[in-house]
């Protein structure tokens, strides 16, 4: 297993946890995968392919700061992809990555939704038993952590063709 995949792996894992923990994902973790990224394209590569790989790094930044900014993710989901990016190496596996993620993304997004559904259903359900009737208006759903939709993303851009 290669270094890139190893990187990948254990990145991927730390942002998917720590998101799901806590909500947010640390600075180190995206500045590992971009850094990781550029010495491995570098060591494998040359110069050509460091600079391949922070161009890869501004691609996944760039496609995912819209949504950033139209409101739809957060910061350290933009970081992330850009590590990603950098990790994947070229700007086509860089965008292959931001459409795994936004279908992974998809699919993740209808069952956190569904599942925070359920959760209203089942707490309506109790509070009518103890008598205490229905709340009015609906209660705004959580946003999506998205960290684990970039990591199978990348993961499937990595992956896929090995």
């Amino acid at each position: 297993m290669s270094g890139q995949s190893v990187l990948a792996i254990l990145l991927g894992l730390a942002a998917s946890v720590e998101d799901l923990a806590f909500r947010r994902i640390s600075n180190w973790i995206p500045a590992c995968a971009l850094v990781g990224g550029v010495i491995y394209h570098l060591s494998t590569s040359g110069w050509r392919g460091a600079a391949s790989s922070v161009l890869a790094a501004i691609t996944g930044f760039a496609v995912f700061l819209v949504f950033y900014c139209l409101g739809g993710m957060g910061g350290g989901d933009v970081k992330l992809m850009a590590g990603f990016g950098a990790l994947l190496g070229t700007a086509g596996r860089s965008m292959e990555a931001a459409l795994w993620t936004a279908a992974v993304g998809g699919l993740l997004a209808l069952a956190w939704l569904g599942a925070a559904k359920l959760k209203a259903v089942a707490s309506g359900w109790r509070r009518g038993a103890n008598g205490e009737g229905n709340k009015a208006g609906g209660e705004r759903p959580e946003s999506v952590p998205y960290a684990p939709a970039i990591t199978l993303g990348a993961w499937l851009a990595l992956f896929a063709k090995s």
